[in-house]
């Protein structure tokens, strides 16, 4: 039997330690990551239970905040940082002088997942993570003055039930990472990095070489990952999209070689939102999942990203594996979007400070998955 779980949980390792708590030896903080399998968006578990959306590419973490919130003046560093990045979708967001004479900063915490924004208050406080040797929890750590976003309940439409708010995790110098400074777990010694392409917020990376199947190299038109002269192109990582998500063009090619390289294997009708369905049982198994066709996504300075059955297919129920990739349309803005599913069980370090991203073989390859992380046990 192979395991089909509806809510994986997974690993990720906040390579940081809060610059509040900078005199303890050096130790790596982690949090649980779960999947929630009505809206598949991820959250992370911080103060112990409450549970935040991760957006990677946000640049201001927000939740529903105590009344009243503690102020941050207009003329603080943090509101220069913060209202650099006011977002278009919300009304102007203008500083407001509060009474006494005192000017309170103004934000606009978005929802991507419901393109909704609504100008709020920028405040700080305190967030408790655990340490971790590496393989079960040590102890908490409580990471004071970490600032964010006030939110009213109506930006909370279309995310999961129950979470308290967003966790930004991008190079902005505002999100949850960026207020942490870097240390290492184990498994950065395994990681070969590719550089992020610095325009902006999202983490975007040049896919210099094209993608393979089984070695095989797809043939695209000349620089179809490449940024244009409006900036489109190019490959974002997205945790707010659930499978991959390619230009048409782009799209139509990577169809067409998997269908080609997994002709034997009988096909069924297309389920919405993918267009190749096969019949599981049909594809047999490995430890990386089905025995689908690996997909190779060629980075720069030669890495290599292998997605194996595991990432690339997904099962919809009586006997149905579809390839987990999406059409993204003509006009995408970007090239690629790599989506959570092909993220899952991979080991994905980013570095914000030598703006790059680190990527380990899948944990699959180690016999291992990042559910085995044991978040029960602590000293």
């Amino acid at each position: 039997m192979h395991p089909l779980p509806l809510s994986m949980l997974f690993l990720i390792a906040f390579a940081f330690i809060s610059l509040q708590v900078s005199a303890l030896p050096n130790k790596t903080l982690v949090a649980p990551i779960i999947k929630d399998s009505k809206t598949s968006l991820y959250t992370i578990t911080l103060n112990s239970h409450e549970k935040y959306v991760i957006d990677i590419n946000a640049p201001l973490s927000w939740r529903l905040c105590p009344n009243p919130p503690s102020p941050v003046s207009c003329s603080a560093p943090q509101c220069y940082q913060a209202r650099s990045f006011l977002s278009g979708m919300c009304p102007p967001a203008n500083n407001i002088w509060m009474k006494y004479g005192q000017c309170q900063c103004v934000v606009t915490p978005v929802n991507s997942v419901a393109k909704s924004c609504v100008p709020e208050r920028l405040t700080y406080g305190s967030f408790i993570l655990n340490w971790t040797n590496g393989k079960n929890p040590t102890g908490v750590a409580k990471l004071n003055k970490i600032y964010y976003s006030c939110a009213s309940k109506t930006l909370f439409k279309s995310l999961p039930q129950g979470v308290s708010g967003l966790a930004a995790l991008s190079r902005a110098p505002l999100s949850f990472s960026s207020q942490f400074s870097r240390d290492y777990l184990g498994m950065a010694k395994s990681l070969q990095f590719v550089s992020l392409v610095e325009t902006g917020l999202p983490a975007l990376l040049s896919l210099e070489m094209g993608i393979s199947i089984n070695g095989k190299a797809s043939k695209f038109s000349p620089n179809a990952f490449s940024f244009d002269s409006n900036g489109n192109g190019g490959v974002k990582l997205s945790t707010l999209v659930p499978y991959t998500v390619l230009r048409s063009d782009i799209y139509k090619t990577l169809l067409n070689d998997f269908s080609k390289a997994t002709k034997s294997i009988p096909r069924v009708k297309n389920v919405s939102p993918f267009g190749l369905c096969m019949k599981a049982s049909a594809m047999g198994w490995t430890r990386w999942g089905l025995m689908a066709p690996t997909i190779e996504l060629e980075l720069g300075n030669g890495v290599v990203w292998r997605i194996y059955g595991v990432n690339s297919m997904k099962e919809v129920g009586n006997d149905v594996a579809c390839l987990a990739f999406v059409d993204g349309g003509k006009t995408a803005k970007e090239a690629v979007v790599i989506g959570a599913y092909q993220m899952e069980n991979q080991f994905l370090e980013f570095d914000l400070a030598g703006s790059r991203l680190g990527l380990s073989p899948s944990l699959y390859s180690y016999r291992t998955s990042c559910a085995n992380f044991n978040f029960t046990t602590a000293v």
